[in-house]
């Protein structure tokens, strides 16, 4: 205590023991109160009267502690105010007996830390510490960091200055800089911020610096280069496939080169590499830049896009000739039909017409083959169980297989509904299994499987289809496989490799365009002499969901007489052959008819002719104007009763629902059963 706390005067006679106590809390440098329940004074100490300069006459047992807070209030200790609301407002807060730990500046500068505490059922006791000087100090301490930092900023700036001038005269020195300037390039190219491996090896070809990309690779240390083989990391094969790469790099001669790598966590890798040689002043290699890129999504993209335009050239060339021959075989069937109706012919029926008609009949099967290829098939597609589409199927190839030969067939355990033609579907699933057959030597297994499948992006990318759930349908034989030369040619028309006349060629073709049509994907994995497994994925119509999904089917129109005059038909062909076969055939089932050759001249009849009774045009017509356009021409006037499409195609599909189609080439009866089923 100082000689201030000495001299204050001493306190009335007390008991020994509260003596012995008041002496003890005159030594404490921190000022003590303690108020009663009634906020009057029980224990103080003289530091608590000399911290705020309180007349030591206040302090006596039971005194207010709202006396001091007056007296403070009065002298202006709680800054400008009305004297009596300070001491209400603080005399009210020591009432609530609540803890509180706070400072604050007399007017003198004195710093306090006040801290005020609630004894159970006695009062409030409360801490009054002068922290002037600890706050002095802070402040000075904190001047002197301020001023620590500038001096370091200060001699920061200095240093980076003198380093610029000593950079500026290192450059002086020629030898210097050029090995400067080498480091620099060096650097800058491993340092590139780049999705790639970079790496430097001299010309002894030990590495001096890799990226953490061989550590993402390979699971390589980059801090430890010196310690990196090729060899190892690669790999005795794929070192020896680049090793003549890098000896043209270390001779000077940068070269570019692809390889594939296996990787530590993504596996199988196409990667592209260059090596950038080195020059010395004296033109010899002392090193080589080696930067590598991992391309296998861009291969895997140029592959799918090369094999993509293949097969739409091929399906453009197929679809025009099918569109063409179609025409032809229409005319040719037709009339060896006709032929083989006449009695007078009927002795040259079996020698001549029939072979004739079953090879016209073939060639519409061909064509089919072709325009399913082609995408340009017109499908009858609705939502159908691929679980019950295959057990109708397995059903058919049972009968089909030889004996020799096991068919296992797996459903899923949930319905798996798909929008698709469902006929299509069992003529890919009958392709598939007679292939495998033949794959297997009639003498193997044959497992064909539904089941649901999610393909993650990586997965979807290389099938060409967009992320998520799709169903699929896998067919699995255990037969002789394929090279990579025959997947490659599979889904061509007309490839095979059965011996001559035991194939057209078309069955995997035709699988290919139904799958394409159907939205779908087709997935084939086969080695040699381990089998073959094809896999297509079909969009998901709805998990849980049923065919009755399915639109109710249009009501079928008032049969057409078999006898009798059936009014006015506008036939609308560009092919004339086709045109005079047609005009025939309905002359016989009892129309007039008007021809036109083109989308014009129907569209003129139409607007100009009364009472037409049915208009059977054709899709595919030279001239802006097509049969789609015609017909949604005679919609739109709405006066003729039965419309028909006919054609071996329709582009992308575009015909309308409600319009029946025929299928060139097709039979009288075919006809008569479609116009039956035209709305009237």
């Amino acid at each position: 205590m100082d000689e201030n706390v000495r001299s204050l005067p001493p306190l009335p006679d007390q008991p020994p023991r509260c003596d012995a106590l008041q002496a003890a809390l005159d030594l404490i440098d921190q000022g003590i109160i303690l108020v009663d329940k009634e906020l009057k004074l029980v224990v103080w100490n003289r530091c608590f009267l000399q911290l705020f300069d309180f007349p030591p006459e206040m302090a006596y047992p039971g005194a207010p502690f709202e006396n001091f807070i007056r007296h403070n209030a009065l002298r202006g200790e709680y800054g400008p105010g009305d004297p009596g609301m300070q001491t209400e407002v603080r005399v009210a807060m020591a009432r609530s007996f609540e803890e509180y730990d706070l400072e604050r500046t007399r007017p003198n500068g004195t710093i306090l830390s006040v801290r005020g505490l609630a004894v159970p059922g006695r009062g409030l006791i409360t801490f009054y510490s002068d922290v002037t000087e600890a706050r002095h100090r802070e402040a000075l301490i904190r001047e002197q960091n301020a001023l620590l930092e500038a001096r370091v900023a200060e001699r920061t700036a200095e240093l980076l200055r003198t380093n610029a001038h000593l950079r500026q005269a290192l450059e002086r020195n020629e030898a210097i800089a050029l090995s400067l300037v080498r480091s620099e390039a060096r650097m800058r190219l491993i340092t590139d911020s780049i999705p790639a491996l970079l790496a430097y090896f001299g010309h002894d070809r030990r590495y001096h610096y890799v990226n953490r990309g061989y550590r993402d690779w390979f699971g390589l240390d980059p801090s430890k280069p010196e310690s990196i083989k090729a060899r190892s990391f690669l790999g005795e094969d794929t070192y020896s496939r680049i090793r003549p790469y890098v000896m043209q790099a270390v001779r000077g001669a940068a070269v570019t080169f692809e390889y594939e790598v296996q990787t530590v966590h993504r596996g199988l890798r196409i990667a592209r590499t260059s090596l950038i040689p080195e020059t010395s002043p004296e033109g010899e290699v002392v090193g080589c830049f080696e930067l590598t890129f991992d391309v296998t999504d861009e291969r895997l993209a140029h592959d799918r896009m090369a094999q993509a335009q293949k097969m739409e050239a091929l399906g453009l060339l197929t679809g025009g000739l099918a569109h063409d021959f179609n025409n032809i075989l229409t005319v040719v069937q037709g009339n060896l039909v006709a032929l083989a109706e006449i009695p007078a012919l009927r002795p040259y029926l079996s020698d001549y017409l029939k072979p004739a008609l079953n090879a016209a009949l073939r060639g519409s099967d061909l064509i089919r083959g072709l325009l399913s290829f082609a995408r340009k098939h017109p499908l009858s597609s609705r939502v159908e169980d691929l679980n019950l589409c295959l057990a109708s199927t397995a059903t058919l190839l049972r009968g089909v297989l030889p004996e020799g030969l096991s068919l296992v067939t797996e459903s899923s355990a949930l319905p798996l509904f798909v929008c698709l033609d469902p006929n299509q579907l069992q003529d890919a699933l009958l392709n598939l299994a007679l292939n495998a057959r033949d794959a297997t030597g009639g003498k193997g297994r044959i497992t064909i499987r539904c089941s649901m499948a999610a393909l993650g992006s990586e997965a979807a990318a290389k099938l060409d289809l967009a992320p998520g759930q799709y169903a699929r349908i896998s067919v699995e034989d255990d037969g002789c496989g394929m090279d990579q030369l025959t997947m490659d040619r599979v889904f061509e028309p007309f490839f095979s490799t059965k011996a001559p006349g035991q194939g057209s060629g078309m069955g995997m073709a035709m699988v290919y365009g139904f799958v394409q049509q159907s939205a779908g994907a087709i997935e084939l994995r086969s080695q040699v002499e381990q089998g073959t497994t094809v896999s297509i994925f079909f969009p998901l119509h709805g998990i849980g969901g049923s065919s009755a999904d399915l639109a109710d089917e249009p009501a079928l129109a008032t049969e057409i007489p078999s006898e009798g005059r059936r009014g006015l038909a506008l036939l609308v062909e560009d092919d004339p052959g086709v045109r005079q076969l047609l005009r025939r055939e309905l002359l016989d089932i009892g129309f007039s008819v008007i021809e036109a050759e083109n989308g014009s001249e129907a569209i003129d009849l139409i607007d100009h002719t009364r009472d037409i009774q049915l208009l059977l045009s054709d899709v595919v017509m030279p001239g802006s104007i097509d049969g789609l356009n015609v017909v949604a021409h005679a919609r739109s006037k709405g006066t003729i009763p039965r419309i028909v499409l006919m054609s071996a195609f329709v582009p992308n599909g575009a015909a309308p629902a409600e319009v029946p189609f025929l299928q060139k080439p097709f039979s009288r009866a075919e006809l008569l059963k479609t116009l039956a089923t035209a709305r009237p």
